[in-house]
């Protein structure tokens, strides 16, 4: 759809790598492949190559990482992290720091790409899920990030899932603004009604409502308004992103240069990646996608068993154990999408 209490620096080091900025922008290849198919690349790589930021380092060491299935090549796994507050690329990579930081992944999805390109899966975690963080033991696998950065936060969920992430991309809320002004808003169906927390609390009623602006951001952020806390604001992201993806994919802006132009350059300094999405593979991987539609995305949840208690006092998420292992089973044979269709409460 990926960081809690990140202090706030000025953003060092930009990259030029447009045509990774497009990627982040949408939260979704799937927008890549839709700006290759409209031809608008060029232009963008012309305008925005001094905006984008990578995460020189992503991954952790290559012997602590899975290796690929067979039955899963061509796949393409893709973390999303989401944060409240900008770090710089350096202070996402800093898997060695000498003192844990503040940083928090507040949002956490897993985007599955099949190796037929014909739809798209994104699974989100719940931050507060009670797991092992290699090196630190148990936590809440948000903690990953303040514990080492990036790289570990990769590690935690590639041990979780036993399969390996091709790929980490993460967006600072602040960018949803703009991203919604030059779309000229988008859409959700809300499915409820709640008042925003703050002295600039907003009201946002039960059913279709279009977010833009200052309204988008307190719509994903959200989470104290409900009863269940996390999973709504979950759900609430998932509903923005596909709101989001649906409208770029409209005629009405692929075949309108300027908005394009807008879109990026309103989120371009918000997101970063990392090193290996190239132009050339970034690419690739556009033009394989270029039939997938927004409603070829299924958003889900990954299972859990309910709210709990660690033993040091803290509220944590319950592992689901039994429904991980299917998951990891679905991910390692490439078959996440039939995985979806027999569990059909999952998806959401």
């Amino acid at each position: 759809m990926a960081l809690h209490d990140i202090d706030a620096t000025e953003t060092r080091s930009r990259q030029r790598h447009p045509v990774r900025t497009t990627l982040l922008v949408f939260g979704a290849l799937v927008v890549v492949a839709a700006l290759v198919a409209g031809g608008y690349i060029f232009s963008l790589a012309q305008s925005f190559n001094q905006n984008s930021q990578t995460i020189e380092t992503a991954f952790p060491a290559e012997d602590s990482r899975p290796t690929v299935a067979p039955e899963a090549e061509g796949a393409v796994n893709i973390l999303l992290l989401g944060s409240d507050s900008r770090a710089t690329p350096e202070e996402l990579g800093d898997v060695d720091a000498a003192e844990p930081s503040d940083s928090r992944s507040d949002t956490m999805m897993l985007m599955h790409i099949p190796a037929d390109r014909q739809d798209i899966q994104v699974m989100s975690i719940m931050r507060d899920t009670w797991t092992d963080i290699p090196g630190h033991g148990e936590a809440k696998i948000n903690a990953a990030m303040a514990l080492g950065g990036v790289p570990l936060v990769v590690e935690t969920v590639e041990g979780l899932f036993d399969t390996r992430v091709d790929h980490v991309a993460s967006i600072d809320f602040e960018g949803f603004k703009g991203l919604t002004e030059a779309l000229g808003g988008v859409e959700v169906n809300n499915p409820v009604a709640f008042q925003s927390r703050g002295s600039q609390g907003e009201n946002f009623d039960q059913g279709p409502i279009t977010l833009e602006g200052d309204s988008a951001l307190k719509f994903v952020r959200e989470r104290y308004a409900f009863s269940d806390g996390d999973y709504q604001r979950v759900k609430n992201q998932q509903l923005f992103v596909k709101a989001v993806i649906s409208k770029v994919l409209t005629a009405g802006t692929l075949t309108d240069p300027q908005k394009v132009y807008q879109v990026v350059n309103q989120v371009s300094p918000y997101v970063a990646v990392d090193s290996t999405l190239d132009a050339s593979s970034v690419g690739s991987l556009a033009l394989s996608l270029r039939s997938v539609r927004g409603s070829d995305m299924e958003f889900f949840t990954l299972p859990n068993l309910g709210t709990g208690t660690s033993a040091d006092g803290q509220s944590i998420v319950v592992k689901d154990d039994a429904a991980i292992a299917q998951v990891a089973e679905a991910l390692q044979s490439d078959t996440l999408g039939d995985y979806l269709s027999s569990n059909a409460e999952t998806g959401s």
